[in-house]
């Protein structure tokens, strides 16, 4: 498989397979990169089927570690519209792949642009829920978090400006096929609000027995491979 290595905006980023007028934006998940195991998987069963696959690295990730500045979800929507007007001028349907807080970033960067097909890997639906529990996790409320404005802990840093960006910008529109896998035991991600997004929108939802969010193991990358290649059409 060819990769070619590019810089978008001067963001860094990867053209898997040949030229095509199928190309598919792959947005990866936190401490990940444009090369994370998921989008392999992705790129070989695609580009197996005619699609190149455009990747990138998102803030802090990958080639990109060194930055400083907190991953914003604004900046986000604007690389990844970057990336969408890159890829419309090499070809004619663009579909999008996102794993986790890239299929959210996609989610809002995409819900009213031309997409053909969406796949989303252990997505997250719903930003505010998942730090509404890191809230609860870290024991602090809505105005400590207000006053303390970042907050460290053992799982993810909570930025109070990114949880403002997320309160104002609720996932209300989405009307692009999707095809959405998570694992069983994805307890990042709840199945509620998971099966809550899917049924809003049509999506349709398959869960790995025993999978986690993290798909990393042979046993969770050979399901995804099986269940990404059934549905790249």
């Amino acid at each position: 498989m060819n990769l070619s290595k590019i810089r978008i905006d001067g963001i860094p980023a990867i053209l898997w397979g040949e030229p095509s007028d199928k190309i598919i934006i792959a947005a990866h998940g936190s401490h990940s990169s444009k090369i994370d195991d998921c989008i392999w998987v992705l790129a070989e069963e695609a580009t197996a089927k005619g699609y190149q696959v455009l990747s990138f690295d998102l803030p802090q990730h990958g080639e990109r570690v060194y930055e400083t500045d907190f991953i914003m979800p604004d900046e986000c929507v604007r690389e990844l519209k970057a990336m969408y007007s890159f890829a419309v001028n090499q070809g004619e349907k663009v579909s999008i792949f996102g794993c986790s807080m890239g299929a959210y970033f996609e989610l809002l960067a995409f819900a009213d642009m031309d997409i053909e097909y969406a796949w989303f890997l252990s997505p997250v639906t719903d930003m505010e829920r998942i730090i509404h529990n890191l809230m609860e996790y870290c024991h602090i409320t809505e105005k400590e978090f207000q006053e303390r404005v970042k907050i460290e802990n053992d799982i993810e840093p909570l930025y109070f400006p990114y949880y403002t960006y997320v309160k104002s910008h609720p996932i209300n529109i989405w009307n692009h096929k999707t095809f959405i896998l998570r694992g069983e035991n994805d307890t990042l991600c709840e199945y509620d609000y998971v099966k809550t997004f899917a049924d809003n929108f049509g999506c349709e939802l398959t869960e790995q027995k025993g999978g986690e969010h993290w798909f990393h193991t042979d046993f969770e990358l050979d399901f995804f491979r099986n269940w990404i290649r059934e549905r790249l059409y």
